[in-house]
């Protein structure tokens, strides 16, 4: 691992904490970054948020879709995990905490968009940073990136009609055209790009090109990363300042569900008896979020300083640091699994 994954909580902080003093010392910078939009999308975010996902995209290898069948186990879990337990939970959790326990805390409209923020943060599975945890559970890289390619696949046809439903049901207004063009933005458009790039720079299938490219990609990444984060807490930070119990809120719920999440996947990975090199990443996929996406998704859907961009902001600060905490614990039971 280079120096940013092997720190990535204490840039992720710096960016939070830079973001949080600058937002509120400069805000009529953050001010008019936020006016620079075309249809509800935010230009800057829009493109910082390619400079991430891009790369990401790139790495997803379609070739490696014909091995799916060698070890079904793992990969079932996942899509089970992402596509039929985790979007339902979340929107169950959004609804309990801010629809009956902190009802009396909150407004029913801004109620409304945080559970909405949660929900976009629950159908969208993580697609990038998989990879780091994937290192560092050492995964089997080759499975992993065989589940990340079927789950974008996945992602192009069921994150809109899935995101409406639990919208739908959460009696929020789901603004379809908006919907279907972030997913068109931030899922397919970089998708095929990354498809189109891949199939270029490979042609002679030994990886040289492609692995170069990609680490004169990185850096760009890895800014568009922090970057995004210094604008995401620079438009929220006089929200995160003045209401401080608001964030405290929206991590309760999104703290039980990721740790339930991978609690839940993790007894069905060692049920079915998967080795801890397919457990632990398949595990990890089902429980971190795309967040990348749902930050873009909830900015285009109800605004950047909406309830609903902060709740996908707040998944922002409770990621990093709790996967670590499981990518410990998954080292720690090692033991529990077959080893492969």
């Amino acid at each position: 691992m280079g120096l940013f994954e092997r720190y990535l909580s204490v840039w992720v902080t710096l960016g939070i904490v830079a973001g949080v003093l600058l937002g509120n010392w400069l805000p009529g910078v953050f001010s008019q970054i936020a006016r620079l939009e075309y249809a509800h999308v935010n230009l800057v975010v829009a493109v910082l948020i390619w400079l991430m996902i891009y790369p990401m995209m790139i790495q997803v290898d379609f070739s490696s879709i014909k091995d799916v069948g060698k070890k079904p186990k793992g990969l079932v879990l996942t899509l089970t995990i992402n596509w039929l337990i985790k979007p339902f939970t979340m929107a169950l959790l959004g609804w309990l905490f801010f629809r009956v326990v902190f009802a009396d805390w909150v407004d029913p409209q801004t109620a409304g968009e945080y559970i909405a923020g949660m929900i976009l943060l629950g159908v969208a599975p993580c697609t990038a940073m998989v990879f780091v945890w994937s290192q560092l559970t050492k995964g089997d890289p080759n499975y992993t990136l065989v589940q990340v390619s079927i789950n974008d696949i996945i992602m192009v046809f069921a994150f809109a009609p899935i995101t409406a439903f639990l919208l739908g049901i959460s009696d929020i207004q789901v603004p379809w055209q908006t919907l279907l063009l972030s997913v068109a933005l931030y899922v397919v458009l970089p998708l095929v790009a990354g498809m189109f790039t891949r199939k270029m720079l490979d042609k002679s299938n030994d990886h040289s090109r492609l692995n170069q490219f990609m680490a004169t990609l990185k850096p760009w990444s890895i800014i568009g990363l922090l970057a995004t984060v210094v604008l995401l807490f620079g438009f929220q930070a006089q929200t995160i300042i003045e209401q401080p119990m608001v964030i405290g809120m929206i991590a309760i719920p999104l703290l039980i569900q990721t740790y339930g999440i991978f609690a839940i996947a993790y007894l069905a990975a060692k049920r079915l008896k998967l080795s801890h090199t397919i457990a632990a990443p398949a595990c990890m996929i089902g429980t971190s979020n795309f967040f990348e996406l749902a930050v873009a998704v909830a900015i285009s859907l109800f605004g950047l300083h909406s309830g609903a961009a902060l709740a996908t902001v707040v998944g922002v600060l409770v990621e990093v640091p709790v996967m670590l905490s499981l990518v410990w614990f998954a080292n720690r039971t090692r033991h529990w699994f077959m080893v492969s």
